[in-house]
């Protein structure tokens, strides 16, 4: 079975471009915002997540921040995935549990596919 990973973005073309880039290989749900992000985790128990930082509502830190804190998606791997470059952005985020920091635009990057499977030991 394919693993499950959950993308959390309000940008609809970058849920688009990454939904693209990984359905060949993996089984991909999105969410526009860390609220139904986080629902969706708790439902789905995805076996990685995608996280923007730049969002309504919740914002990328705070999401990230929940879902280290609860039991149940605690240990879901989250690549951060961000227009964010600078260095304090990649350290908060790696100190809050982030297990890696890309910045966009992914396109069909390589990069990410590879953490991916880095992560899930794919």
């Amino acid at each position: 079975m394919a693993k499950k990973i959950l993308v959390i973005d309000d940008d609809p073309t970058c849920l688009k471009m990454v939904d693209f880039v990984l359905k060949k290989k993996y089984m991909v749900k999105t969410a526009p915002n860390g609220e139904k992000g986080i629902e969706l985790a708790k439902i789905e128990l995805p076996d990685l997540i995608l996280l923007d930082i730049m969002m309504p509502k919740l914002n990328g830190y705070e999401t990230l921040e929940k879902l280290q804190g609860d039991q149940i998606t605690k240990n879901i791997p989250v690549i951060m995935l961000t227009a964010k470059e600078k260095m304090e952005d990649v350290e908060r985020a790696i100190t809050l549990g982030a297990r890696a920091y890309l910045v966009k635009p992914i396109t069909s990057d390589p990069a990410l596919i590879k953490k991916i499977e880095e992560l899930l030991g794919a």
